[in-house]
């Protein structure tokens, strides 16, 4: 990834959001730290976590634990926001 396009953790989620669960990009600008991921998108299946996280890994340079991923990450996209810009800044 060359330096101008360094995505903040953020825009990086939503991206993934749009490109891994295949979301409309309006819907995906709407999402606020409150929104209900896992549960509520029925596009955010088991399966979908999985790519979801390598992609994340991909995109933002950075490395995922099998132990650092629980339930709560994807409760919203807050949790999941917040978990990525902790990972980036390591």
């Amino acid at each position: 990834m060359s330096e101008n396009m360094e995505l903040t953790p953020e825009a990086a989620v939503r991206a993934v959001m749009q490109d891994i669960l295949g979301l409309d990009a309006a819907q995906v600008a709407t999402f606020t730290a409150d929104t209900e991921l896992f549960g509520a998108l029925p596009e955010l299946d088991s399966m979908a976590v999985a790519g979801l996280l390598t992609e994340l890994e991909d995109r933002l340079d950075i490395m995922i634990e099998d132990d650092e991923v629980d339930g709560e990450l994807f409760e919203t996209f807050g949790n999941l926001v917040a978990f990525a810009e902790m990972k980036a800044a390591e």
